[in-house]
């Protein structure tokens, strides 16, 4: 799993329950991806958390190539429909 400095030292400081595997299962088989203009890629996925019954939508931001996790959080405005 190759990750930014960003991710390791702010996004892993600010949102410490978000489990690292998560992201790497969500970018190997995401619900949606989607490209940003300035080429940074986002992918969507569900998780469901220990203790919870229903799952939540995880995006997750790399860099261009797909593989470098720059940010994770839990999108509360996600719309499968979209």
């Amino acid at each position: 799993m190759k990750t930014t400095r960003y991710f390791e030292e702010q996004v892993r400081r600010k949102r410490p329950y978000i489990n690292p595997h998560w992201c790497v299962n969500i970018i190997a088989a995401p619900i949606r991806r989607e490209k940003q203009a300035d080429g940074r890629i986002r992918f969507w996925g569900e998780v469901t958390l220990p203790g919870e019954e229903t799952s939540r939508i995880l995006r997750v931001v790399t860099l261009d190539d797909g593989e470098t996790i720059l940010n994770a959080f839990f999108d509360r405005g996600f719309r499968k429909e979209e």
